[in-house]
């Protein structure tokens, strides 16, 4: 009776076992069902970017703005220069942060914005990092202070003197305005809201 009773046991332990074992199982067609909504989720994504992308492109053609949509994000260049060890905002280029932040707030409220900040050649490695974060916080701050996007939804970066992320390689002083600068990226477009 023992020996029933101990077989018995073992193999409803067994059988506990291998149930447990299937608890974490997927069927196949769960699997391409959630396959499925994720390829299409990343569809409507890239098309939100693209959307977002073409406004870009046809508000800032007044602009000296370039606008390149990479790998699901949009980056806008020349967004904002500064003078040699400088890092405050020209006037002359509040009209295109006004459009920026005025297009991103108004299209697409839960964009994430990252703030790019650059220097030129001239400086320590360490100063330009500083330097080049100082300029994306005045932009940043401009961003949000005058043109109402969220501080939560808008970060900053300093690249400093990088060299593979200079316009100009190696150039300081006069005629290195290029590299002197900040980008803003559109991380993540969210939902538009029209």
């Amino acid at each position: 009776m023992r020996i029933t009773q101990r077989l018995s046991c073992a193999s409803l332990g067994l059988a506990v076992l291998v149930l447990g074992g299937c608890a974490d199982y997927v069927k196949k067609t769960d699997f391409d069902a959630a396959i499925t909504d994720l390829r299409a989720n990343d569809q409507k994504q890239q098309q939100e970017i693209d959307s977002l992308a073409n406004e870009m492109h046809q508000r800032f053609a007044v602009y000296d703005a370039k606008i390149a949509e990479m790998g699901g994000r949009i980056r806008v260049d020349t967004a904002a220069h500064f003078a040699f060890n400088d890092a405050t905002l020209r006037d002359e280029d509040k009209p295109l942060l006004d459009d920026f932040a005025k297009t991103v707030s108004a299209r697409y409220p839960q964009a994430v914005v990252t703030v790019e900040g650059f220097a030129d050649a001239a400086g320590s490695h360490g100063y330009n990092i500083r330097l080049g974060n100082k300029r994306a916080e005045a932009v940043r701050d401009y961003l949000v202070q005058h043109g109402g996007m969220p501080e939560d939804k808008v970060r900053v970066v300093s690249y400093g003197k990088a060299g593979n992320r200079q316009v100009l390689k190696g150039k300081s002083g006069d005629g290195a305005e290029p590299n002197r600068r900040v980008t803003l990226v559109i991380d993540y477009a969210g939902t538009s809201s029209s």
